[in-house]
């Protein structure tokens, strides 16, 4: 007890580890992972205090209080609400034993992950993921601003009193909702990425 206590002290007892693919089963975020809608663990680092899980659809951190605690918070960060940014791999110098994966999620507290030393070959494959999702999630908020900007352009063109009838209003407005729906939330807003994590991730 007192061993966990001096290096959670120190700062040196929360240094992940890669999963591999066979042990998945094994974690506690398997529990919370969608498997009925197709959802599926592409990476998953596991430390004493904290698992982060990153499936196609978004990440699972399974938060731990402290090295000693058995208490732990599920928080789910779906990519299709929060975007990612900042992302960035800290390499170890010559004496230190871990590295570090860190970026930013829309409305979370920035993440840092340590990890040990000899997983940084693997940790690339992440970082490039989520560099891609990045890059896609910026193109898609530039889409859903055109699309507004379109639908303002197309409002100006028409009068309300050069409308025949209500009926005429609300068959308008229907059309004009269930479009902008579907190309807001749908079109421009990727909700699956498992194409990426396919791309990058050496399985």
């Amino acid at each position: 007890m007192f061993k966990r206590i001096a290096a959670e002290a120190l700062g040196i007892s929360d240094i992940g580890i890669i999963v591999a693919p066979a042990d998945y089963d094994k974690v506690a975020a398997d529990d919370y992972v969608f498997h009925e809608d197709g959802e599926k663990i592409f990476f998953l680092i596991k430390s004493k205090k904290d698992e982060y899980c990153f499936t196609n659809l978004a990440l699972i951190h399974v938060d731990g209080d402290s090295a000693i605690s058995s208490k732990r918070a599920v928080k789910r960060y779906d990519y299709s609400s929060h975007k990612v940014s900042q992302v960035s791999i800290e390499t170890a110098g010559t004496i230190d034993l871990d590295v570090e994966l860190k970026f930013v999620l829309a409305g979370v507290t920035p993440f840092s992950i340590d990890l040990e030393k000899k997983c940084i070959e693997a940790l690339k494959d992440i970082y490039k993921v989520l560099i891609s999702i990045s890059k896609i999630q910026a193109k898609e908020e530039i889409a859903r601003s055109n699309a507004l900007l379109c639908l303002q352009s197309i409002s100006s063109m028409y009068k309300i009193d050069k409308i025949e009838n209500e009926e005429t209003i609300v068959k308008h407005y229907n059309a004009i909702l269930t479009n902008l729906n579907a190309t807001m939330l749908e079109r421009y807003t990727k909700r699956d990425f498992s194409n990426i994590f396919d791309k990058y991730i050496q399985r």
